[in-house]
């Protein structure tokens, strides 16, 4: 049995983000899975990366970084329904900033990635991403 101990801030957030997605707990216990190759073109996603964008939408919010992010965060969590449903929104732009930001060998275009992000204002509620 597993004695829970308290957890550090980061610790707590990645149990939470680990938490909400049943469906990869199973990998999680697979200590194969790490060197697994997970292709998009077989209709997998890759879990680790899913839940690692989790992670740091919620730390760009938590820093407000980019700056404003925050609060457009706040103003699009009502329309998702809840903070899950918006962050799987956000991971389609966030995926899209770094993509473009590798292809062109630059810093994440934080203005595009924050217009991004606010156009999801048009997708409304009951939208899952």
């Amino acid at each position: 049995m597993l004695e829970a101990a308290p957890l550090e801030p980061l610790e707590d957030m990645v149990a939470r983000i680990v938490d909400e997605h049943p469906e990869y707990h199973s990998l999680l216990g697979d200590d194969a899975a790490v060197d697994r190759d997970f292709t998009v073109s077989e209709g997998q996603a890759n879990p680790f990366l899913h839940m690692s964008m989790h992670v740091a939408i919620q730390e760009q919010v938590s820093t407000n970084r980019p700056d404003g992010i925050r609060p457009l965060y706040a103003d699009l969590v009502p329309r998702f329904g809840d903070a899950h449903a918006l962050e799987h929104a956000m991971m389609e732009c966030l995926s899209l900033s770094l993509w473009q930001a590798q292809q062109s060998g630059s810093l994440p275009d934080e203005h595009a990635y924050l217009e991004c992000v606010s156009a999801l204002k048009r997708r409304g509620a009951g939208t899952r991403g």
